[in-house]
């Protein structure tokens, strides 16, 4: 299981400089609106240091870490919906993806254009939410229509959808996000086909000046952006898209003097992928052997043969047992022998649950 995530915001607000900074790829980056013209997509490693760790005790030819899709789209400005700006060409890029990370400007530089001429968190959010909320009623009357007549005629699930349906496009036109409007994962699975991009959970990125990035105290802009995400209870996670830029063209050696000098313990971006993790409640599960030390993204709660079929289906539908211990465990016992010589190696069957961490090999008949 992979996590794709679309970045949506203004023209201008720093998305392509924060996108190239968290994939290395060169989405054109510059100081003039709709410079980012086709949707740029990329896919990124999710640093996890556990990797090298198990590493150490369980040689391996080679590392894969877990992956994460980023989907960069033309800025969004007001009356996309109707045309206006570049970005409504491309809504349909991030329709499929799990989440949304919404780049917010939260400094000030007379330097740097400003589609609206001022910086105001607050103002930009809702453009950006009036314009996807417009997107997903445009989205949802299209086959609002078939929906409510295959119910009339007594199709059951057609019915069930149009109970949710209902809430949906009242709220989207009292301009509520479908996310705000309290569906239940049942109810949320009910309209998942419609691939609506307010029902996503989002975070906000806010892209802060490099003088912001050490300071205790957040900015103002900052302040008012935190207060709006608490109401969603969306997470927030700051960085300076300067920053995060000139450490991605850095060595690896030298990027760990660089963040020392920032007084910084590890890049911006880990932390948006992190939050990314915790806003879809994914978390990661090792294989581990002479050939390779993989890193698997489930969701939390999984039980084991859900997190065999992420490694293939076949895993999944002739699970036996699998053989379990935790990473810590390992770095403890030091070898996998002498994990199993403490009686802490496990083997777990259907019901077993999936724990953060996990080393897991899977038993299984075909």
């Amino acid at each position: 299981m992979g996590f794709a995530c679309g970045i949506v915001g203004l023209p201008n607000v720093g998305k392509s400089t924060i996108f190239n900074a968290l994939t290395s790829a060169k989405a054109e980056a510059a100081n003039y609106p709709f410079c980012t013209i086709d949707p740029n997509t990329g896919i990124v490693k999710v640093p996890d240091p556990r990797l090298q760790a198990i590493a150490k005790y369980i040689p391996p030819q080679k590392l894969v870490a877990a992956n994460m899709t980023f989907v960069d789209i033309a800025g969004l400005v007001k009356g996309a919906s109707k045309g206006e700006g570049l970005g409504n060409q491309f809504l349909g890029h991030i329709r499929e993806t799990n989440a949304i990370a919404h780049v917010v400007r939260c400094f000030s530089d007379p330097n740097v254009i400003h589609v609206d001429g001022s910086v105001d968190p607050i103002r930009d959010i809702s453009v950006i939410d009036t314009e996807l909320m417009f997107a997903d009623l445009d989205s949802l009357t299209k086959r609002y229509n078939l929906t409510a007549k295959a119910a009339k005629s007594g199709d059951k699930k057609a019915s069930a959808v149009m109970g949710v349906l209902e809430r949906v496009k009242a709220g989207l036109e009292r301009g509520q996000p479908v996310r705000s409007l309290g569906l239940d994962e049942e109810e949320m699975a009910l309209i998942y086909d419609f691939h609506l991009i307010t029902a996503k959970k989002a975070m906000y990125v806010a892209n802060v000046d490099d003088t912001d990035i050490g300071s205790s105290e957040p900015n103002e802009y900052v302040k008012k952006l935190m207060a709006h995400a608490a109401i969603e209870k969306s997470p927030v996670v700051l960085i300076c898209g300067k920053i995060e830029s000139e450490i991605a063209e850095l060595a690896e050696e030298e990027k760990v003097a660089f963040l020392a000098e920032m007084g910084m313990a590890e890049p911006g971006l880990n932390r948006v992928i992190r939050a990314g993790y915790d806003l879809l409640g994914l978390e990661t599960y090792f294989t581990a052997g002479e050939t390779e030390v993989r890193a698997w993204t489930i969701q939390k709660g999984s039980k084991a043969p859900v997190a065999a079929g992420v490694i293939h289906t076949d895993f999944e539908k002739g699970f036996i047992k699998a053989d379990v211990y935790h990473t810590e465990d390992l770095m403890k016992y030091k070898s996998e022998q002498a994990v199993k010589d403490a009686g802490a190696l496990r083997l777990e069957g259907k019901e077993y649950v999936v724990k953060d961490g996990d080393i897991m090999h899977f038993r299984f008949a075909v």
